[in-house]
């Protein structure tokens, strides 16, 4: 299993925003992408504008879907990430569940 660890920060003010646009991602996900198996989102308590996605898929090939999806495109990379000061994504393999 393959696990993506992604942390956003977002632009001062534009929290809000970035998570309005997480919650029309997340159900798109879990009904349309059968090898994402685990899409979670978690909001800063301290840093309202700070976010960590975890998200699971079966394999490399179901994260390049992912990836590839018209909503993928839409709500992320033209509408979440130019609301970001930084974007940090990580790949980590599952190893012990």
């Amino acid at each position: 299993m393959l696990v993506l660890i992604a942390r956003y920060q977002a632009k001062a003010g534009q929290g809000d925003a970035v998570e309005a646009a997480l919650h029309q991602m997340a159900p798109i996900v879990k009904a349309e992408e059968p090898g994402c198996l685990l899409y979670q989102v978690y909001r800063g308590r301290d840093d309202r504008d700070r976010f960590v996605l975890v998200e699971h898929y079966r394999d490399q090939t179901a994260l390049d879907a992912h990836r590839a999806t018209p909503h993928f495109q839409r709500l992320i990379l033209e509408t979440v990430i130019p609301m970001l000061e930084r974007r940090e994504p990580e790949l980590y393999d599952l190893v012990i569940s």
